[in-house]
Protein backbone atom coordinates (compact mmCIF):
# COMPACT_ATOMS: atom_id res chain seq x y z
CA UNK A 1 0.00 0.00 0.00
CA UNK A 2 1.07 3.55 -0.76
CA UNK A 3 -0.64 5.78 1.80
CA UNK A 4 -0.70 9.48 0.94
CA UNK A 5 -1.33 11.74 3.92
CA UNK A 6 -2.19 15.39 3.29
CA UNK A 7 -0.89 17.60 6.10
CA UNK A 8 -2.50 20.85 7.20
CA UNK A 9 -3.05 22.91 10.34
CA UNK A 10 -6.69 21.89 10.24
CA UNK A 11 -10.00 23.63 10.63
CA UNK A 12 -12.51 23.26 13.43
CA UNK A 13 -15.50 21.01 12.70
CA UNK A 14 -17.53 22.45 15.56
CA UNK A 15 -17.32 25.60 17.66
CA UNK A 16 -16.26 23.58 20.70
CA UNK A 17 -12.98 22.81 18.89
CA UNK A 18 -11.95 26.49 18.81
CA UNK A 19 -10.32 26.28 22.23
CA UNK A 20 -8.48 23.08 21.31
CA UNK A 21 -7.18 24.68 18.10
CA UNK A 22 -5.87 27.77 19.89
CA UNK A 23 -4.38 25.77 22.75
CA UNK A 24 -2.49 23.41 20.45
CA UNK A 25 -1.38 26.15 18.07
CA UNK A 26 0.10 28.43 20.70
CA UNK A 27 1.76 25.51 22.49
CA UNK A 28 3.60 24.75 19.24
CA UNK A 29 7.20 26.00 19.71
CA UNK A 30 7.36 26.90 16.01
CA UNK A 31 4.36 29.22 16.42
CA UNK A 32 5.12 30.68 19.84
CA UNK A 33 8.89 30.68 19.99
CA UNK A 34 9.34 30.55 23.77
CA UNK A 35 11.97 27.92 24.54
CA UNK A 36 10.86 27.30 28.13
CA UNK A 37 8.00 24.82 27.80
CA UNK A 38 6.33 25.80 31.10
CA UNK A 39 6.44 29.53 30.27
CA UNK A 40 5.17 28.84 26.74
CA UNK A 41 2.26 26.88 28.23
CA UNK A 42 1.30 29.83 30.45
CA UNK A 43 1.49 32.34 27.60
CA UNK A 44 -0.46 29.98 25.33
CA UNK A 45 -3.17 29.69 27.97
CA UNK A 46 -3.47 33.48 28.24
CA UNK A 47 -3.56 34.01 24.45
CA UNK A 48 -6.17 31.26 24.08
CA UNK A 49 -8.43 32.88 26.66
CA UNK A 50 -8.04 36.30 25.03
CA UNK A 51 -8.79 35.08 21.50
CA UNK A 52 -11.39 32.38 22.14
CA UNK A 53 -14.61 34.43 22.10
CA UNK A 54 -13.61 36.31 18.94
CA UNK A 55 -12.77 33.07 17.17
CA UNK A 56 -16.05 31.49 18.24
CA UNK A 57 -18.03 34.50 16.98
CA UNK A 58 -16.25 34.31 13.64
CA UNK A 59 -17.11 30.64 13.27
CA UNK A 60 -20.73 31.31 14.17
CA UNK A 61 -20.86 33.52 11.07
CA UNK A 62 -19.45 30.59 9.06
CA UNK A 63 -22.15 28.25 10.37
CA UNK A 64 -20.07 26.79 13.18
CA UNK A 65 -17.21 25.20 11.25
CA UNK A 66 -14.35 25.69 8.84
CA UNK A 67 -14.75 24.28 5.32
CA UNK A 68 -11.24 22.81 5.41
CA UNK A 69 -11.97 19.30 6.72
CA UNK A 70 -14.95 18.71 4.46
CA UNK A 71 -13.12 19.91 1.34
CA UNK A 72 -10.02 17.86 2.17
CA UNK A 73 -12.18 14.79 2.78
CA UNK A 74 -13.87 15.34 -0.61
CA UNK A 75 -10.46 15.66 -2.23
CA UNK A 76 -9.39 12.32 -0.72
CA UNK A 77 -12.61 10.64 -1.82
CA UNK A 78 -12.14 11.77 -5.40
CA UNK A 79 -8.46 10.80 -5.47
CA UNK A 80 -9.17 7.38 -3.97
CA UNK A 81 -10.66 6.40 -7.32
CA UNK A 82 -7.01 5.98 -8.32
CA UNK A 83 -6.16 2.50 -7.03
CA UNK A 84 -2.40 3.11 -6.99
CA UNK A 85 -2.64 5.11 -3.77
CA UNK A 86 -4.73 5.43 -0.63
CA UNK A 87 -5.42 9.06 0.33
CA UNK A 88 -6.19 10.43 3.80
CA UNK A 89 -5.43 13.60 5.75
CA UNK A 90 -3.96 14.68 9.08
CA UNK A 91 -4.48 17.92 10.97
CA UNK A 92 -1.95 19.48 13.30
CA UNK A 93 -4.15 21.23 15.85
CA UNK A 94 -7.62 19.62 15.66
CA UNK A 95 -8.87 16.15 14.66
CA UNK A 96 -8.11 14.06 12.76
CA UNK A 97 -4.71 13.84 14.47
CA UNK A 98 -1.74 11.84 13.21
CA UNK A 99 -2.04 8.99 15.72
CA UNK A 100 -5.69 8.23 15.02
CA UNK A 101 -5.18 8.35 11.25
CA UNK A 102 -2.08 6.13 11.28
CA UNK A 103 -3.81 3.59 13.51
CA UNK A 104 -6.54 3.13 10.87
CA UNK A 105 -4.08 1.32 8.62
CA UNK A 106 -2.20 -1.93 9.21
CA UNK A 107 1.02 -0.59 7.77
CA UNK A 108 3.77 -3.09 7.00
CA UNK A 109 7.45 -2.71 6.26
CA UNK A 110 6.88 -3.01 2.51
CA UNK A 111 4.25 -0.27 2.55
CA UNK A 112 5.02 3.40 1.90
CA UNK A 113 3.78 6.52 3.66
CA UNK A 114 3.90 9.63 1.47
CA UNK A 115 3.64 12.86 3.45
CA UNK A 116 2.13 15.64 1.33
CA UNK A 117 2.09 19.01 3.14
CA UNK A 118 -0.58 21.21 1.55
CA UNK A 119 1.64 24.28 1.61
CA UNK A 120 3.23 25.53 -1.64
CA UNK A 121 5.92 27.49 0.26
CA UNK A 122 8.19 26.29 3.05
CA UNK A 123 7.93 27.60 6.58
CA UNK A 124 8.98 26.14 9.89
CA UNK A 125 5.57 27.23 11.20
CA UNK A 126 3.77 24.94 8.76
CA UNK A 127 5.83 22.23 7.06
CA UNK A 128 8.60 21.69 9.61
CA UNK A 129 6.27 21.38 12.59
CA UNK A 130 3.82 19.13 10.67
CA UNK A 131 6.56 16.76 9.55
CA UNK A 132 8.05 16.57 13.05
CA UNK A 133 4.68 15.61 14.53
CA UNK A 134 4.20 12.89 11.91
CA UNK A 135 7.71 11.54 12.47
CA UNK A 136 7.13 11.44 16.23
CA UNK A 137 3.86 9.53 15.85
CA UNK A 138 5.27 7.11 13.26
CA UNK A 139 8.12 6.28 15.62
CA UNK A 140 5.82 5.99 18.64
CA UNK A 141 3.65 3.48 16.77
CA UNK A 142 6.78 1.59 15.66
CA UNK A 143 5.79 1.83 12.00
CA UNK A 144 8.61 0.56 9.76
CA UNK A 145 7.15 1.59 6.40
CA UNK A 146 9.18 3.64 3.94
CA UNK A 147 8.59 7.38 4.37
CA UNK A 148 8.59 9.80 1.43
CA UNK A 149 7.94 13.55 1.50
CA UNK A 150 6.53 15.80 -1.23
CA UNK A 151 8.60 18.98 -1.32
CA UNK A 152 7.29 22.54 -1.78
CA UNK A 153 5.73 23.02 -5.19
CA UNK A 154 5.39 26.76 -5.84
CA UNK A 155 7.65 26.46 -8.91
CA UNK A 156 5.76 23.51 -10.38
CA UNK A 157 4.53 24.38 -13.89
CA UNK A 158 1.35 22.31 -13.66
CA UNK A 159 0.46 23.88 -10.31
CA UNK A 160 0.95 27.39 -11.67
CA UNK A 161 -0.94 26.61 -14.87
CA UNK A 162 -3.85 25.61 -12.64
CA UNK A 163 -3.67 28.87 -10.70
CA UNK A 164 -3.55 30.88 -13.92
CA UNK A 165 -6.53 28.97 -15.31
CA UNK A 166 -8.59 29.51 -12.15
CA UNK A 167 -7.79 33.22 -12.05
CA UNK A 168 -8.58 33.84 -15.72
CA UNK A 169 -11.81 31.85 -15.43
CA UNK A 170 -12.98 34.10 -12.60
CA UNK A 171 -11.76 37.17 -14.44
CA UNK A 172 -14.05 36.41 -17.38
CA UNK A 173 -17.08 36.82 -15.14
CA UNK A 174 -15.94 39.82 -13.11
CA UNK A 175 -16.62 43.28 -14.51
CA UNK A 176 -14.93 42.93 -17.87
CA UNK A 177 -15.57 46.54 -18.78
CA UNK A 178 -13.47 47.94 -15.94
CA UNK A 179 -9.84 48.22 -14.96
CA UNK A 180 -8.93 45.52 -12.48
CA UNK A 181 -6.33 44.75 -9.84
CA UNK A 182 -5.18 41.23 -9.01
CA UNK A 183 -4.06 40.74 -5.41
CA UNK A 184 -2.12 37.70 -4.28
CA UNK A 185 -2.79 37.49 -0.55
CA UNK A 186 -0.41 35.36 1.52
CA UNK A 187 -0.61 34.48 5.19
CA UNK A 188 1.76 36.78 7.05
CA UNK A 189 4.56 35.83 9.44
CA UNK A 190 6.41 37.82 12.11
CA UNK A 191 9.60 39.42 10.80
CA UNK A 192 11.46 37.77 13.69
CA UNK A 193 10.67 34.34 12.21
CA UNK A 194 12.00 35.40 8.80
CA UNK A 195 15.16 36.84 10.36
CA UNK A 196 15.90 33.43 11.88
CA UNK A 197 16.17 31.97 8.38
CA UNK A 198 12.62 30.91 7.55
CA UNK A 199 12.26 30.53 3.76
CA UNK A 200 8.61 31.54 3.57
CA UNK A 201 9.01 35.14 2.41
CA UNK A 202 11.62 34.18 -0.21
CA UNK A 203 9.42 31.43 -1.62
CA UNK A 204 6.30 33.61 -1.60
CA UNK A 205 7.99 36.45 -3.47
CA UNK A 206 9.47 34.05 -6.02
CA UNK A 207 6.04 32.50 -6.54
CA UNK A 208 4.45 35.93 -6.92
CA UNK A 209 6.98 36.91 -9.60
CA UNK A 210 6.29 33.70 -11.55
CA UNK A 211 2.54 34.28 -11.52
CA UNK A 212 2.84 38.01 -12.15
CA UNK A 213 4.85 37.34 -15.29
CA UNK A 214 2.19 34.86 -16.49
CA UNK A 215 -0.73 37.22 -15.83
CA UNK A 216 0.66 40.69 -16.46
CA UNK A 217 -1.21 41.12 -19.75
CA UNK A 218 -4.60 40.50 -18.12
CA UNK A 219 -4.66 43.03 -15.25
CA UNK A 220 -3.93 46.71 -14.79
CA UNK A 221 -1.90 46.02 -11.67
CA UNK A 222 -0.82 42.91 -9.76
CA UNK A 223 0.06 43.13 -6.07
CA UNK A 224 1.38 40.90 -3.31
CA UNK A 225 0.13 41.43 0.24
CA UNK A 226 -0.05 39.62 3.56
CA UNK A 227 -3.01 38.85 5.80
CA UNK A 228 -3.80 37.53 9.30
CA UNK A 229 -1.38 39.65 11.32
CA UNK A 230 -1.66 39.13 15.10
CA UNK A 231 -0.26 41.06 18.04
CA UNK A 232 2.00 44.10 18.32
CA UNK A 233 5.19 42.72 16.72
CA UNK A 234 6.26 43.58 13.17
CA UNK A 235 4.91 41.24 10.49
CA UNK A 236 5.46 40.88 6.74
CA UNK A 237 3.94 43.77 4.80
CA UNK A 238 2.07 45.28 3.04
CA UNK A 239 -1.10 44.21 4.84
CA UNK A 240 -3.94 43.01 2.63
CA UNK A 241 -6.32 45.12 4.72
CA UNK A 242 -4.32 48.27 3.94
CA UNK A 243 -4.23 47.44 0.23
CA UNK A 244 -8.02 47.05 0.19
CA UNK A 245 -8.55 50.38 1.93
CA UNK A 246 -6.69 52.14 -0.88
CA UNK A 247 -7.61 50.19 -4.02
CA UNK A 248 -7.54 52.04 -7.32
CA UNK A 249 -9.70 49.47 -9.09
CA UNK A 250 -12.10 46.65 -8.39
CA UNK A 251 -10.08 43.54 -7.65
CA UNK A 252 -9.72 39.81 -7.70
CA UNK A 253 -7.94 38.20 -4.73
CA UNK A 254 -6.10 34.90 -4.94
CA UNK A 255 -5.02 33.26 -1.61
CA UNK A 256 -1.52 32.33 -2.78
CA UNK A 257 -0.41 30.47 0.37
CA UNK A 258 -3.49 28.25 0.77
CA UNK A 259 -4.43 25.04 -1.07
CA UNK A 260 -7.72 24.46 0.74
CA UNK A 261 -10.27 27.11 1.72
CA UNK A 262 -10.33 27.84 5.44
CA UNK A 263 -11.38 30.62 7.82
CA UNK A 264 -8.63 32.90 6.49
CA UNK A 265 -10.13 32.74 3.01
CA UNK A 266 -13.88 32.38 3.50
CA UNK A 267 -14.14 34.64 6.56
CA UNK A 268 -11.18 37.00 6.74
CA UNK A 269 -10.83 37.69 3.02
CA UNK A 270 -14.38 37.23 1.83
CA UNK A 271 -16.36 38.67 4.77
CA UNK A 272 -14.28 40.66 7.24
CA UNK A 273 -12.23 42.69 4.75
CA UNK A 274 -15.35 43.65 2.79
CA UNK A 275 -16.11 46.05 5.65
CA UNK A 276 -12.97 48.10 4.97
CA UNK A 277 -12.43 47.89 1.21
CA UNK A 278 -13.10 51.05 -0.78
CA UNK A 279 -13.76 49.02 -3.98
CA UNK A 280 -15.60 45.85 -4.91
CA UNK A 281 -13.60 42.63 -5.01
CA UNK A 282 -14.02 38.88 -5.42
CA UNK A 283 -12.03 36.15 -3.68
CA UNK A 284 -11.03 33.27 -5.94
CA UNK A 285 -11.45 29.84 -4.33
CA UNK A 286 -8.37 27.83 -3.42
CA UNK A 287 -7.50 24.76 -5.54
CA UNK A 288 -9.63 22.68 -3.13
CA UNK A 289 -10.90 19.43 -4.71
CA UNK A 290 -10.83 20.72 -8.29
CA UNK A 291 -10.02 18.45 -11.21
CA UNK A 292 -6.88 20.48 -11.90
CA UNK A 293 -5.61 20.11 -8.34
CA UNK A 294 -6.26 16.37 -8.44
CA UNK A 295 -4.24 16.13 -11.67
CA UNK A 296 -1.38 18.09 -10.11
CA UNK A 297 -1.32 15.83 -7.03
CA UNK A 298 -1.25 12.66 -9.11
CA UNK A 299 1.50 14.19 -11.25
CA UNK A 300 3.64 14.89 -8.18
CA UNK A 301 3.13 11.34 -6.94
CA UNK A 302 3.99 9.80 -10.31
CA UNK A 303 7.30 11.69 -10.31
CA UNK A 304 8.19 10.74 -6.75
CA UNK A 305 10.41 7.76 -7.53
Amino acid sequence: MKLVLFLNMGGVSKIEDCELFLKNMFNDPYILGIKNKFLRKIVAFLITKMRLKTMQKNYEILGGKSPLNEITSNLCTKLNKDKNFKFDFVNLYVPPFAKEVLEKYSLKENDEIILFPLYPHHSQTTITTSLEVLEKNINALNIKSKISIIDVFYKDKLYNQMIKKHILRENENFKNDKKKTLIFSAHSLPISVIEKGDLYEKHTIEHFEILKNELKDHFDEILLSYQSKLGPVKWLEPNTSDILKNLKNDALIYPISFCIDCSETVFELDIEYKKISNKDYKVIPCPNDSIEFQAFILSKLSNLN
